[in-house]
């Protein structure tokens, strides 16, 4: 069952849902709903929920879905119930309690990415899938910017002057427009295998419409990917970084994994993390 909460902590909303609109681009909302239509209907957990754009479809697809946000106040679904909590801290549901896990545009906006996915490992059954957005800073056109500026699009220097500015703009949280943590495919399927998961699937958003004009350079980047010694590809996921779905994807990649190891592995990782505090 869900862990008792607070009413501080718990909120209802009675606004129409036409209201919920989407904080990520509604193509990413499409890519989830079409994944997750295959699947058996069992409890669902969409963190950060935003207005509930995507748990309001998911609810109509026929899941048991429970929101949480660190801004409850922004949801925006009737009659639908939303916890607060945070991705860098513990979610406030039991061990075990979803066959699934959503989290859409949210690791890029928190500190600490690693409390994230220890936490869905927590909170999911063995077997249970998480499905993760992340900005795709790895497809050509951002590793051409990156090499000119010095930054991607989706990750741009955080003044002081466009911070306060977010915060103006959002109610001092900032932390819903700001993207302060960089993760790529790299790191995000390290830190999943890490937390015992197993990744599934990758899908991008949809193509960009002038990837033409990188081919020469995605040819030479795929060349040098088939001249790279097996084992070497292997180790460094050198097919992965260079296929379609990175190398030639959209704004965003959605993950789909799937926890296979027991508690143990995690339970060794909070351990380490107490050894390391001490």
């Amino acid at each position: 069952m869900i862990s008792n909460a607070s009413p501080a902590v718990v909120s209802e909303r009675r606004r129409d849902d036409s209201t919920a609109a989407p904080l990520a681009h509604e193509a990413i909302h499409d890519t989830v709903v079409g994944i997750l239509e295959k699947e058996e209907r069992g409890p669902l957990l969409d963190v950060p929920a935003g207005e509930g754009a995507l748990a309001a479809r998911l609810i109509a697809a026929g899941f048991e879905v429970s929101c949480c946000d660190l801004y409850p106040e922004i949801f925006r679904l009737d009659g639908v119930r939303i916890r607060q909590g945070d991705l860098n801290g513990e979610l406030p549901f039991d061990n075990h309690l979803f066959d699934f896990v959503t989290c859409l545009e949210g690791l890029e906006h928190i500190e600490n990415p690693q409390q994230a996915i220890r936490e869905f490992a927590r909170v999911l059954r063995p077997g249970g899938s998480v499905i993760v957005s992340i900005p795709n800073i790895l497809n050509i056109e951002e590793r051409l910017k990156w090499l000119l500026y010095g930054y991607t699009s989706h990750f741009k220097p955080l003044t002081r002057a466009h911070v306060a500015q977010l915060r103006a703009e959002y109610g001092n949280r900032e932390e819903i427009a700001a993207h302060v943590n960089p993760i790529g495919y790299s790191e995000l399927r390290y830190i999943l295998e890490k937390y015992g998961f197993e990744i599934a699937e990758v899908r991008r958003d949809k193509p960009k419409s002038n990837a033409w004009l990188y081919w020469p350079i995605v040819l030479l980047i795929r060349l040098i990917a088939r001249l790279t010694p097996a084992a070497k590809r292997t180790e460094r996921w050198t097919n992965e970084l260079a296929s379609d779905e990175v190398l030639l994807g959209g704004n965003t990649l959605i993950v789909r994994a799937v926890l296979i190891e027991r508690d143990d592995a995690i339970q060794t990782q909070r351990n380490a993390k107490v050894l390391e505090i001490g």
